[in-house]
């Protein structure tokens, strides 16, 4: 399952700068989901419960927050994300298409302003590990 692959990433990434830090405890992990990667959350904890079995943390400190798509028009230059759309952005079938190509959105929608199927995904893609808090002495 791909959320089970970016589960073991974070993991992997959080286990590292632990480790930089001495081993301390991890006390809080900050996690940005853009919105078109589409990530099922609970089935992206399952994976991190799994991957964290062995580790001195637990899945409890992974906040994750969704980060808001943004293009930007090559056109107009119009910024805009899916509230921005006339409709409520693509269809659930659209949005599947899109995230696992989130290049191929711009055959879905069109810049709110001019109409252009030419645009960029500023923001909204990806997994970004933000902030990792680790304990101090």
């Amino acid at each position: 399952m791909h959320e089970w692959a970016l589960a073991e990433s974070v993991v992997e990434s959080v286990r590292e700068e632990c480790e930089k830090n001495g081993g301390r405890s991890v006390l809080s992990v900050k996690l940005l989901f853009g919105e078109l990667q589409n990530i099922d959350k609970d089935i992206f904890f399952e994976g991190l419960s799994e991957f964290l079995a062995d580790l001195p943390f637990s899945a409890d400190v992974f906040h994750i927050e969704t980060e808001p798509v943004l293009f930007a028009c090559r056109a107009c230059e119009r910024e805009w994300g899916f509230a921005d759309l006339k409709e409520s952005g693509p269809a659930e079938s659209e949005r599947e298409a899109i995230h696992f190509i989130p290049e191929s959105a711009c055959a879905y929608i069109a810049c709110p302003s001019c109409g252009v199927r030419d645009f960029s995904v500023k923001k909204g893609r990806g997994v970004t590990i933000e902030a990792i808090e680790i304990e101090r002495d």
